[in-house]
């Protein structure tokens, strides 16, 4: 699903270069769950932003599903992440006075989704998080792990085939954070591909395989016994 060759990423302030990224080779598999993890500034969050589209790479090769993405227009790379890529982060990213409903019904609208088929998709999404009483509630009437559960299901509005989670148990408490990350392996049971950028190596050593960065580059790669 996703093929990463000599992958580079340098941001330019001024005068100065920061190489993020310094040569990424990097395969993972439709239907995997992977955990990415590594120490601050190891390029984590640059690997996720690169993977869902919302940053492209300086240099490399990049193919999402056996498509060049490196040569996509911006129109196509919005298109990738609005219907192929569910995003979660650990801020929760909600709309602050919309309800959970609204919050979750967003993609949606920008995928042109007809009313009555937003009505069904939102309730069920709502539902499959374990939310379908909290339609109406905004996230100033949630706990953190509500928040998360209603960003989880936005992210799989459009039911996308991958999921991509940046430290989404960051802000929780450890209760709230297990029973996401139920929700993440149970999405993975389910078919989609999963990926979790986490500090957490509890979160880490339940995925199938842990991928290690460090200065940019990919340190260990490999499926947990």
């Amino acid at each position: 699903m996703i093929e990463m060759k000599k992958l580079t990423k340098v941001y330019v302030t001024g005068k100065v270069e920061f190489e993020a990224l310094a040569g990424i080779d990097l395969s993972i598999k439709r239907g995997e769950m992977a955990a990415v993890v590594g120490p601050s500034g190891s390029g984590k969050s640059t690997l996720m932003n690169i993977i869902g589209c919302l940053d492209v790479a300086t240099s490399g090769e990049y193919r999402l599903e056996g498509e060049p993405v490196n040569r996509m227009s911006s129109n196509q790379l919005a298109d990738i992440r609005n219907k192929k890529v569910g995003f979660v982060f650990q801020a929760f990213n909600l709309l602050p006075y919309a309800t959970a409903y609204e919050n979750v019904e967003v993609p949606l609208l920008f995928a042109r989704v007809s009313g009555r088929k937003r009505r069904e998709r939102v309730s069920e999404m709502l539902a499959r998080v374990g939310l379908a009483d909290k339609a109406g509630n905004k996230p100033t009437e949630m706990s953190g792990g509500e928040m998360q559960r209603t960003a989880i299901a936005r992210a799989l509005a459009n039911e996308p085939d991958l999921i991509l989670a940046d430290e989404p148990t960051g802000n929780l408490d450890s209760v709230s954070g297990g029973e996401i990350v139920k929700i993440f392996y149970e999405l993975w049971s389910a078919g989609k591909t999963v990926i979790i950028i986490t500090h957490d190596m509890n979160i880490a050593n339940q995925t199938q395989r842990i991928i290690r960065l460090k200065d940019g580059l990919v340190e260990g790669n490999g499926n947990l016994a």
